[in-house]
C-alpha cells in the first residue's frame, strides 16, 4: 500500500476528539429527550411502530412530534456513534479501551431501537421503560470514556492519581453506589403521576412516598461518600488540579439536584421540574464515571508538572 493511500485512511486525532464530542452529546440529548416523551405524556405518541399511524412520520399532533423527533434524536445518535466506532479504527494511538468503548456505544444505542419498540408494544411498562432509560446512561458512559480516550491521544496522558486503594474504592464502589442511586431515582419516577402518557398506564403499584424514601437515603449515602473521597482528592489538589475540578462540579450538581428534589415532591412533581431533575441525573451519573475514570487515566492537562 502507497504512503498516499495509508494518509487517506488516516483519521486526525484532533477530528476524531470533535466526532466522538459531537456524538456524545447527542447521547446525552436522547436521554434527555426520552424523558421529555415520557413527561409530557407523548410515550404512544405515535402508533403502529415503528412507524408513526398510517405513515414513517407524524402528520398531526403534538405528541406524535414529541414522540417522532425523539425517534429523530435517537437515529442521529446511533449514526454518530457508527462514524465514532468507523473513526476509532483509523486513529493512530487511540487505545483498545478508546476502540472497544465506541463499539459498544454503537451496539447500544442500536439496541435501543427495538427496546423502544418492545417498550411500545409493552403500552409503556414501568420496567421497559426504565431499561430503556438506564441503557441510554449506559451508552453515554461508553461515549464518555471515547471522548476522554481520543481527548489523550490529543493531549497525552499523566500517570494515575492517588493511591491504588483511593481508585479501587472509588470505582468499584462510588461507581455502583451512583448507579443504585439512579436505579432508586428511576424507580421513584415510576411510581409518580408521569406514566408517559394520557392514556391508562400501568404503573409499578408501589406508592411515589415510599420509592422517594428510599432514593433520598441513597442519595444522602452517596453524597457523603462524594465528600469523604473529596478528603482525599484534596490533597491531589497541586498535582491534579483538574480532577479535583470535576469532584467539585459533582458537588455542586449533587447539591443543585437535592434542593430541586425537595421543591418538586413539595410542588406535587411538575413535570418540568422533574424534566431537569432527569438531566441532573445524567449529568451526576456522568462527572461520576469522569471521576473514577480521571484517577486511572488522567489527561496531561488536569496535571501540572507531568
Amino acid at each position: 500500500m502507497s504512503v498516499a493511500a495509508i494518509r487517506a485512511r488516516i483519521l486526525s486525532a484532533r477530528s476524531f476528539l470533535r466526532l466522538a464530542l459531537a456524538s456524545c452529546t447527542v447521547l446525552f440529548l436522547v436521554v434527555t429527550s426520552g424523558a421529555f416523551v415520557r413527561l409530557t405524556g407523548s410515550g404512544l405518541g405515535c402508533e403502529n411502530w415503528p412507524r408513526c399511524g398510517d405513515k414513517p412520520y407524524p402528520e398531526q399532533g403534538f405528541h406524535a412530534f414529541v414522540e417522532f423527533g425523539n425517534r429523530m434524536i435517537a437515529l442521529v445518535g446511533i449514526l454518530l456513534s457508527l462514524a465514532t466506532w468507523l473513526g476509532s479504527r483509523r486513529v493512530v494511538g487511540l487505545s483498545r479501551m478508546g476502540r472497544l468503548s465506541a463499539l459498544l456505544a454503537f451496539l447500544l444505542a442500536a439496541a435501543q431501537i427495538p427496546l423502544g419498540g418492545i417498550t411500545i408494544m409493552l403500552e409503556l411498562h414501568p420496567l421497559a421503560v426504565m431499561a430503556h432509560f438506564l441503557l441510554g446512561l449506559t451508552v453515554l458512559a461508553f461515549a464518555l470514556v471515547v471522548v476522554v480516550e481520543g481527548w489523550g491521544v490529543v493531549v497525552g496522558f499523566a500517570k494515575p492519581a492517588g493511591t491504588l486503594w483511593l481508585r479501587r474504592v472509588v470505582s468499584w464502589l462510588g461507581l455502583p453506589a451512583c448507579a443504585a442511586l439512579v436505579v432508586t431515582g428511576a424507580v421513584a419516577t415510576a411510581s409518580g403521576p408521569h406514566p408517559g402518557s394520557s392514556e391508562d398506564v400501568a404503573r409499578l403499584g408501589v406508592g411515589i412516598a415510599d420509592t422517594v424514601y428510599v432514593h433520598v437515603r441513597f442519595a444522602a449515602a452517596f453524597g457523603i461518600g462524594v465528600l469523604v473521597v473529596g478528603l482525599f482528592l484534596w490533597r491531589l489538589r497541586r498535582s491534579y488540579p483538574g480532577i479535583v475540578y470535576t469532584w467539585v462540579a459533582l458537588v455542586v450538581t449533587l447539591v443543585a439536584q437535592a434542593i430541586l428534589g425537595e421543591v418538586q415532591y413539595r410542588n406535587a412533581l411538575p413535570w418540568g421540574l422533574v424534566l431537569v431533575h432527569v438531566l441532573l441525573a445524567a449529568s451526576i451519573w456522568g462527572l461520576s464515571l469522569l471521576v473514577a475514570y480521571f484517577l486511572w487515566r488522567p489527561l496531561a492537562t488536569l496535571a501540572r508538572g507531568q
